[in-house]
Parts: structure tokens; C-alpha cells; sequence
């Protein structure tokens, strides 16, 4: 049996962890049995995002009319803009492989791990221990129980990321941002998107507002089931059936390809966890206290298997703590989450950073809450922008911020104000409100957010929760005073 300092179950954010182990002069074993990576880089956020660009270029051009620009597509190579993608995903991880192999305080096992015992694995034909594990093995493709699935061909999201013969037809089962996204990737080539999710709304982990306008307006250019859930799939000569059940009748959809997008597992079951007396939650995540070490001795975990935020971003920050906590010899310090913020690429943009109003109002929390709309700021007339929004939600005290929720154009981006004022000015409304802004930028619309006048939790809602206000020539309404 090999022994190493520190060993690595997975090739993603773990491989920081790793790097800081080698840094420190420590022999690393890292444990890997697909591409070099991890799931962000081979089978997740890279390529969709790149494909996605593609798609929201094809929109653009779509929708040119609207600003009198007569532009049509003559022709799009699908399967040459799927082909290099993938392979520059598959040259990537061949990098990181190659310089695993290369360095000699790594020793790469591409092969399946499996633990036998505490901080030991079998790696194929041998076994190796470590002093110290980080368990950082991610998640797969969660296949709900549906009569007939396992009799079908179907596509999951790696799948689906390197088809290269865009579907006439496709059928979604999942309503969540997996589901919005390739829905998105596919409709905006022509295909013809039928997304069946058991929730009402798509994307219903989101604020509830910005839940309900995405599946508004993802419903004008797909067909939309929110509320449908699948039971029942079969397939007869190249067509795909998919049989849900909605709250008063059901429905049968058909098409060329069935995408199963409905959520994630951990791998903690293929890692025989439990042999090294890892626990895990009912789902099957690593059980981790606030310092991210397990439940066995000198085994850490972090990531997606862990299951605090299925984001590359937080899989990134847990590691810096690891690497801190695991392998320094100062005081260990508990992942601080604060202002995680997350988006949703598809079509409108969604993001998010802190508690939604739903969460505030189970845990009884007072709040204050602002709304400010795209097409109310010069920009967002410019852009002819009729459904985005930016939602404030504020400590009616202290006006310490709380949550911001953004659906529309470039939200990834415009939400990196509030978490920048969250984490590092002092918190509050004040730090984005202050803050000039260049007019007209499409920042603009977070500023008037947080600018005027906010609602009480109780107060009685508009459509949507919001209110309608014009930006007089585009001059910001400075309001002065307690606005909460």
C-alpha cells in the first residue's frame, strides 16, 4: 500500500488544495476517474457558457427587427460549434493531466476510487492511504423514477453539451437552471423546447417574483408545463413520449430527444464513504462542520458533494478555507458564506445574492423591500427591456441588505455591486445608493433599487410585488431621509 501526505478525491477545486500541499513540500496522491477537471470544466459551466454565448448571439440577431435592423441567419454549423467546444474542454483537462503527471510531488491515479478504510482507497489494483483526504468528488446527473426510463434513450446535461445534431423537437424534464439553460442553448437554434418541471414555476428556488417573470417569459418562446410531473416515458420509432401529471388533467408531449435535467446527486455512494466513517445527510452529502472537516479524522470535504452551494465560485472559496484549516498551523476558521451570490444563464438572465423574501418570511424576519424595473432607467429603454427587474430586500432597522434578486439582461454581472457591498463597504443600502453611477449605464437600474422609497413586509403587493416608476429625464430621484 502506497502512503502519501495528502490525498485528493477529485480533480476540480480540490487540485487548489492540492497545489497548496505540494507548495508546502507534502507528497499528493490525486484520485480521478474521468477527465482532469472536475465537473465545471468538462461537464458543466465552461461549456455550456461558451455554447450559450452562441445562443444568445443567434437571439440577438432574432431580434434585431425590433431596432429596425432587418438581419437574418443564413446558416448555423451546429455540430462544428459543438465539436470546438468540446474539444477545448478535452485539450484543457489534457493540459491539467499532463501537468499532474509531469510534476513530481503529484501522483495522479486515473482510475475509480473507493475507500476500504479510514483515509484508505482501492485505486484500481492497489490501495493507497493518507495522512490527510479531501474529499472533493462532486456530483452526477440525479434520474428521478419514471415508468419506462431506463427503456428509453435519453440525454443528460454532459450528453446534451456534445450533441452535435440539434434536435427537431426536445423534450425537458426538470424546471430547474440546468433545464432553463440548455432550454435556452437549444430554442435559440430553432429547436422546438417542451420543459415539463413538477414545480409550478421554473427556476423555483429563486425569489418568488423573479420565479414567476422568468417562466413568464420563457413561456413566450417555449412550451412551458410548470406544475407537470413526469411519470411516465416510452419511446416508438424514434419519437420520445413523456406522460405528466399535472394538478387537474395530464399531459403527453412528444419529440426527437428526452433531456432529464432534474437535479444532482452526490457521488458519496460510488466512494463507499461510509468504510471510512464519512456520514452523510439523508440526500447522501457529506455531513461537514463549519470548518469543513468530516465526521472521520483528518478527512475534509468541500464542493458540490458537500452540498452547501452547487457553485464552481463556492466550491473555489471552500478550498482556500481547506487549504487554511487542513494543511496551516494557525487557528482554523469556519467558511464564511456570507453574500454568496449566484446567476442562471439563460433567457432572461436571472442572479441572486442573499435571502429571498420567502425565506425571510418563514423565519419571521422584518424586511423592507424595493423593486425597480430595466425600462424605467434610459438603458433599459434603450435595450427596449420590458420585463427585468432588480428586488431589494432591507433591514427596516438598520437598512442593513438582506437580498437582491435581478431577472434580466447582464444580471450575472450588475448583482456583483450589492455583493461587493455586502462583504466589503459596510452592508447596507447606503454603500450601492452613495455610489455614483455612470448614466446610463445599465447599473443604473441597482442604484434606483436601492434608492427610494422601500414597502413594509406587510405592505399590499402590485403585480409582481412591484411598482411602476418613469425615469424623468433620466435624472435619478434622489430621496432623502429614513426610506425604510
Amino acid at each position: 500500500m502506497q502512503e502519501f501526505d495528502f490525498v485528493v478525491v477529485g480533480s476540480g477545486s480540490g487540485l487548489d488544495v492540492a497545489s497548496t500541499a505540494v507548495r508546502q513540500g507534502l507528497d499528493v496522491a490525486v484520485v480521478e476517474e474521468g477527465p482532469l477537471g472536475g465537473t465545471c470544466l468538462n461537464r458543466g459551466c465552461i461549456p455550456s457558457k461558451m455554447l450559450i454565448h452562441r445562443a444568445d448571439l443567434a437571439e440577438e440577431i432574432r431580434d434585431a427587427s425590433a431596432f429596425g435592423i432587418d438581419a437574418t441567419i443564413e446558416d448555423v454549423d451546429f455540430a462544428g460549434m459543438v465539436e470546438e467546444v468540446t474539444d477545448d474542454v478535452a485539450g484543457d483537462a489534457e493540459s491539467i493531466e499532463r501537468g499532474l503527471r509531469a510534476s513530481e510531488h503529484h501522483t495522479l491515479f486515473h482510475e475509480r476510487g473507493r475507500f476500504v478504510d479510514e483515509r484508505t482507497l482501492e485505486v484500481g489494483d492497489e490501495r493507497i492511504r493518507g495522512e490527510t483526504v479531501l474529499v472533493a468528488a462532486g456530483t452526477r446527473p440525479k434520474i428521478p423514477d419514471i415508468d419506462g426510463i431506463d427503456d428509453v434513450s435519453y440525454l443528460t446535461s454532459k450528453a446534451a453539451l456534445e450533441l452535435q445534431e440539434r434536435p427537431d423537437r426536445l423534450i425537458v424534464v426538470g424546471g430547474g437552471y440546468i433545464a432553463a439553460e440548455l432550454g435556452h442553448f437549444f430554442g435559440a437554434f430553432g429547436t422546438d423546447v417542451s420543459i415539463v418541471g413538477r414545480r409550478d414555476v421554473l427556476l423555483p428556488d429563486e425569489d418568488r417574483e423573479v420565479s414567476e417573470t422568468f417562466t413568464e417569459v420563457f413561456a413566450r418562446d417555449h412550451d412551458v408545463y410548470a406544475g407537470y410531473e413526469a411519470t411516465a416515458v416510452s419511446e416508438d420509432g424514434g419519437d420520445i413520449t413523456v406522460r405528466a401529471e399535472g394538478p387537474d388533467d395530464a399531459v403527453e408531449v412528444t419529440a426527437d430527444e428526452l433531456l432529464v435535467a432534474a437535479g444532482r446527486q452526490p457521488n458519496t455512494d460510488t466512494l463507499n464513504v461510509e468504510a471510512a466513517g464519512i456520514e452523510t445527510d439523508e440526500e447522501g452529502f457529506v455531513e461537514t462542520n463549519e470548518y469543513l472537516e468530516t465526521t472521520a479524522d483528518d478527512v475534509w470535504a468541500l464542493g458540490d458533494i458537500v452540498g452547501n452551494y452547487l457553485y464552481k465560485h463556492s466550491a473555489n472559496h471552500e478550498a482556500r478555507y481547506v487549504a487554511r484549516n487542513a494543511l496551516g498551523r494557525g487557528e482554523k476558521q469556519p467558511v464564511d458564506y456570507t453574500a454568496m451570490p449566484h446567476a442562471v444563464f439563460s433567457s432572461p438572465q436571472v442572479a441572486g445574492v442573499g435571502r429571498t423574501e420567502q425565506e425571510l418570511r418563514d423565519a419571521a424576519r422584518e424586511f423592507a423591500v424595493r423593486t425597480y424595473e430595466y425600462g424605467d432607467t434610459a438603458m433599459g429603454q434603450a435595450l427596449m427591456e420590458d420585463d427585468g427587474f432588480v428586488k431589494v430586500l432591507a433591514d427596516p432597522e438598520d437598512a442593513a441588505i438582506l437580498g437582491c434578486h435581478i431577472v434580466g439582461p447582464d444580471a450575472s454581472s450588475i448583482v456583483h455591486e450589492v455583493v461587493v457591498a455586502m462583504t466589503s463597504g459596510s452592508g447596507t443600502v447606503h454603500d450601492v445608493r452613495e455610489t455614483i453611477h455612470v448614466h446610463p449605464a445599465l447599473n443604473e437600474v441597482v442604484q434606483r433599487a436601492f434608492s427610494g422609497q422601500f414597502r413594509p413586509s406587510d405592505h399590499e403587493h402590485h403585480q409582481h410585488g412591484r411598482g411602476h416608476e418613469h425615469d424623468h429625464n433620466h435624472q435619478h430621484d434622489h430621496e432623502h431621509g429614513h426610506d425604510h
